[in-house]
């Protein structure tokens, strides 16, 4: 073969070859996250967010706005917030979008409607419940949250974004991947609904319920911490602290520090959410609870 004709072959091979250089995309890879599902009769909640003040249970906090406020919170936690003052009504709905979302990819959009979401919290369809539906949607998508804890931190909003696919009549939610880290090994409860949904209208005792479902291990806390981190009224954390002031009774204290079922919580939670009643009202919770011992089937995942 002649040099000229090896040559020609050479500039051919050459013409073929791509122009430009091939660059590896520099775009970051989002790993598909879906969370742990959980039966229908739970609703599964980053213990993070019960052991706060983050969804308070004061009525009248809640048209307060926040700007980058501490939140109280259980330690090593650290959490700030800025947006509209949180409740546990707000709560509600959160943790049902979590329900929906949780054999759903995270960080992907989804489509539910205000009828299921009413469903699902036990609410009729009513113009009245979907007004503050709407509301509460609103108040969750205006929020950022910034929070430090021991394994992860997260800077965001508790939903990223929400609009209405009007061809469909659907909502379409996102919430963000990160969220999914909330619900590693030992960092979330299964909340029995049917209690807390049987503590409706009273939001210290959700709170409470919520808070004492969260611990595998109960161990004595005092009501100061209790009432700092459920986000009470001034008036009503002076009037709890004073019914148990001198009367730490064998039944409070039991259900408190040695019990973690969450079917006496709820007993807790209702009879210390009451408003001040003689000591005498802290003597019916130790047979609510031992009525209510029997329907606990679920304990907390942390």
């Amino acid at each position: 073969m002649s040099a000229v004709t090896k040559l020609s072959r050479l500039v051919e091979r050459a013409s073929r070859l791509p122009t430009t250089p091939t660059v590896a995309s520099l775009e970051p890879v989002r790993s598909e996250k879906v969370l742990t599902s959980w039966p229908d009769e739970v609703r599964g909640v980053p213990n993070i967010t019960l052991r706060s003040a983050l969804f308070g249970s004061s009525r009248s906090a809640c048209n307060a706005f926040l700007q980058r406020a501490e939140i109280y919170t259980q330690r090593p936690t650290q959490m700030r917030y800025t947006g509209p003052r949180l409740d546990q009504g707000d709560l509600d709905v959160w943790i049902t979008l979590l329900h929906i979302a949780r054999q759903k990819q995270m960080g992907k959009s989804f489509k539910t409607s205000a009828y299921e979401l009413l469903k699902l919290q036990g609410k009729t369809d009513a113009g009245n419940n979907r007004k503050t539906l709407y509301k509460r949607l609103f108040r969750l998508a205006a929020g950022t949250l910034e929070l430090t804890a021991k394994r992860h931190s997260y800077t965001g909003g508790l939903i990223d974004s929400i609009h209405r696919d009007d061809t469909e009549q659907k909502l379409v939610i996102t919430l963000n991947l990160e969220l999914s880290y909330l619900f590693g090994p030992n960092d979330f409860t299964h909340i029995d609904w049917a209690v807390r949904r049987s503590l409706n209208a009273k939001p210290l005792a959700q709170w409470l319920h919520g808070y004492l479902s969260s611990h595998a291990e109960p161990f004595p806390v005092s009501i100061d911490t209790l009432m700092k981190m459920a986000a009470v009224s001034t008036a009503l954390h002076q009037a709890v602290s004073k019914i148990f002031e001198g009367h730490w009774t064998h039944c409070s204290r039991q259900a408190i520090c040695t019990d973690s079922r969450s079917a006496t919580k709820s007993a807790v939670a209702t009879c210390i959410s009451q408003k001040p009643q003689p000591i005498a009202r802290l003597g019916t919770l130790q047979g609510e609870a031992a009525a209510l011992k029997q329907k606990n089937k679920y304990r907390t995942i942390g």
